[in-house]
């Protein structure tokens, strides 16, 4: 198994991820799988790798949701990344493997990837458009909205709670991950 540095797993993602707002996404799924593996004890830097590299194929597999995580968890097994991590991004789209996800890791990646995108549409909408004046009561009020960010799985994101954060707590950890990083995520 090859150990892959930030570095070179950020240009992994740049050498197949194109669309700049995948790039921010990426960034912004890696900063919360940090913060929740530091919160929940666990391995930060195969957490913050599983957020970066989630999405490594969607351009590869042109964005058929069929394929898309199987051929990036299959492309990383190739490249030698850890096969917990393969199977953490190979579950993140689990209606592309017709299975449920089961452990932690899995369920933190699928809330943590998904939450970014509830967060970036509620900062839009104010005026400021920074992710530094979302307040986790206005996530929880948005939770609530179905026809904002329509998009969102809001199912994804509970899965917070199947690993013991609670749905404020987690709204609240992931604006402190992304603040830091604002800037460089395009706001």
């Amino acid at each position: 198994m090859n150990t892959y540095t930030r570095t070179q797993a950020l240009e992994l993602l740049h050498k197949h991820v194109s669309n700049p707002r995948m790039i921010a996404h990426s960034l912004a799924s890696e900063a919360v799988m940090r913060a929740l593996a530091i919160k929940l004890g666990r391995d930060e830097e195969k957490w913050g790798m599983a957020g970066l590299l989630h999405d490594i194929d969607i351009d590869i597999c042109d964005n058929d949701m069929c394929r898309h995580a199987n051929m990036g968890a299959d492309m990383l097994l190739e490249l030698g990344f850890d096969p917990e991590i393969a199977e953490a991004i190979r579950m993140h789209n689990e209606s592309a493997v017709n299975r449920t996800r089961t452990t932690e890791f899995e369920h933190a990646l699928a809330a943590g990837e998904t939450i970014t995108g509830l967060i970036f549409a509620t900062a839009y909408v104010y005026p400021e458009k920074k992710i530094s004046v979302v307040k986790a009561k206005s996530i929880v009020k948005r939770m609530k909205e179905k026809a904002f960010a329509a998009s969102v799985r809001r199912e994804s994101i509970l899965e917070c709670e199947l690993i013991g954060v609670p749905m404020a707590d987690f709204a609240q950890l992931s604006i402190d991950a992304l603040v830091p990083i604002e800037e460089e995520l395009g706001f």
